[in-house]
């Protein structure tokens, strides 16, 4: 009778706290249709800020404006430096035209630039010659580079070529290698001159991109144009960024011109006709060091505050757009996340932690500093959720066994919220992958890689909206027009729900068969 009691009486002292976080579950999934703003965050960050290199004022404003709204909303905020790049760059307008050849003040031409890469000095005019191939050929043009724009052969992978010693060293080894075939083929071509029955076929020699750079950048060209498919990448000069001074900025411009207009101009320049290209390119540089910043919201937990549920996205993104689906997606969903808890009064046993990233798109540096540095104790991290990318509905999560009965629970509230969204939990069959060593894709790497759960939503584009996440992954097209509203809306309200629920559980998730050398809890 008595433990009977004890048991009653227990219960009736968690009636209380359930009854709490009821109502905050179904506040935040009450403003989340009444009063949800997380196109109003990725509308300020995409189209009032816009895209946000590591070293842009961009990206500063980004960072402050983040911070500054966690505030607003009564969260703790943390700005942790990171790291720093010794200038900075700012992107301004750019274009581009075909001046005679029969085609009057046009066509204009449709190209972009990677971000800390040369402008010009206002409106620049030239001639155009395709790239020389070999050494003969560069001693025999030299003279006319000056002032001319160059062809380089080969697609753009959106990326600036490599101005280094290390580039420097490679080009050297491939042309001594071109250079040794050459020799062979005149020795070839003059067997085959004396013995006219007995041909030998002649070595092929591949087209190395841009294998004179040094030498032609020596003879004066105003820059190098390299063919792009659409929609076009525009990434960085990430061999070079970070060892630039004021003193030894690039001087000559690199450009990724749409393959349909490439391919045009070689042709034309293979005729041999008459025509010049005028480039306006506003590629600005400003003296630094330009110190970059993980921005870190929390909502501190009231019984376990140095246990945490994290989520997060990354702040940083390339500026050829507007960063508005990678990641500005998973920024907005982050902090709209952190409001719709903080507005319904949240009181989490465990601290939930907001976390927009700096420097996903140079190499994961944000959460790899955060992570490496034991910002929080990895091993009382219950689960890291990342998004990045698609910008689609968050549709379910899979998860190993031993994590499978807490999800189930704490989906319950989402699992029906969107009409024609269902949301489900799925258990996870066949034996656990093994503990990654190497990093990549995005920001949970090096979470996973310390054994941290890194559980995250699967998306979907449940109503068939025909997206392609390839069309839009760091090209010109990542701008705003590309999300939509009802998938961020809804996937800012899962996220809220479900992290909240985590954060009140009796215990951490557990990590048991999450990685094959995962042993059982203790």
């Amino acid at each position: 009778m008595k433990s009977r009691f004890l048991i009653i009486a227990a219960l009736m002292l968690q009636l209380p706290l359930l009854d709490a976080q009821d109502k905050v579950v179904q506040k935040v999934m009450e403003l989340g249709k009444s009063d949800n703003r997380t196109m109003e965050h990725v509308d300020f960050l995409a189209n009032r800020i816009g895209g946000r290199p590591i070293g842009s004022h961009n990206l500063q404003d980004a960072e402050q404006w983040a911070a500054d709204q966690f505030r607003s909303w009564g969260l703790e905020v943390i700005v942790q430096e990171v790291g720093e790049i010794g200038v900075g760059f700012s992107r301004g307008p750019w274009s581009g035209r075909i001046i005679g050849a029969n085609v009057p003040d046009g066509p204009y031409l449709h190209f972009v630039t990677p971000s800390y890469t040369s402008g010009t000095k206002g409106p620049q005019k030239g001639r155009v010659l395709k790239e020389p191939q070999s050494r003969e050929e560069f001693e025999r043009m030299k003279g006319a580079l000056r002032g001319a724009w160059v062809l380089i052969n080969g697609n753009s992978t959106g990326f600036a070529l490599d101005w280094t010693a290390r580039g420097d060293s490679v080009r050297t080894a491939q042309k001594g290698r071109l250079d040794s075939l050459s020799a062979l083929n005149s020795q070839i071509r003059m067997w085959n001159w004396e013995h006219p029955k007995e041909q030998k076929e002649l070595n092929p020699i591949t087209p190395v991109p841009g294998l004179y750079c040094q030498e032609m950048k020596e003879a004066g060209v105003l820059g190098f144009i390299q063919a792009a498919e659409l929609p076009m990448q525009a990434h960085y000069d990430r061999a070079n960024c970070y060892n630039l001074t004021m003193e030894t900025l690039p001087t000559v411009c690199e450009i990724k011109l749409d393959k349909q207009q490439y391919d045009h101009i070689a042709r034309m320049v293979s005729e041999r006709r008459d025509f010049m290209l005028e480039f306006d390119i506003r590629n600005h540089f400003f003296k630094g060091p330009v110190k970059y910043h993980n921005v870190i919201g929390i909502i501190r937990g009231s019984k376990y505050p140095d246990e945490y549920v994290i989520m997060g996205g990354h702040l940083d993104a390339y500026d050829v757009a507007s960063g508005a689906v990678d990641d500005g997606n998973g920024v907005s969903v982050a902090m709209e996340a952190a409001r719709l808890l903080a507005a319904s009064g949240a009181k989490p046993k465990r601290s939930l932690a907001f976390c927009l990233w700096t420097g996903e798109e140079y190499g994961l540096l944000g959460s790899r500093f955060f992570v490496e540095n034991k910002t929080v104790a990895l091993d009382k991290i219950s689960n890291y959720f990342n998004r990045d990318g698609a910008g689609l509905a968050a549709s379910g999560v899979v998860v190993p066994e031993a994590m499978y009965e807490d999800f189930v629970k704490v989906c319950k509230p989402v699992e029906n919220y969107t009409q024609g969204i269902p949301f489900t939990v799925t258990k996870r069959t066949g034996e656990p992958r093994p503990r990654p060593k190497n990093a990549g894709g995005s920001d949970h790497a090096y979470f996973a890689m310390a054994g941290v759960p890194t559980i995250s939503f699967q998306e979907k584009d449940v109503f068939g909206y025909n997206f392609n996440y390839r069309e839009i992954w760091h090209t010109e097209s990542d701008n705003y027009n590309k999300l939509f509203p009802e998938y961020q809306n809804h996937s800012a309200v899962v996220t809220a729900v479900v992290a909240y629920g985590i954060a009140n559980l009796p215990k951490l998730l557990s990590r048991q068969g999450l990685y094959a050398d995962e042993k059982a809890d203790d």
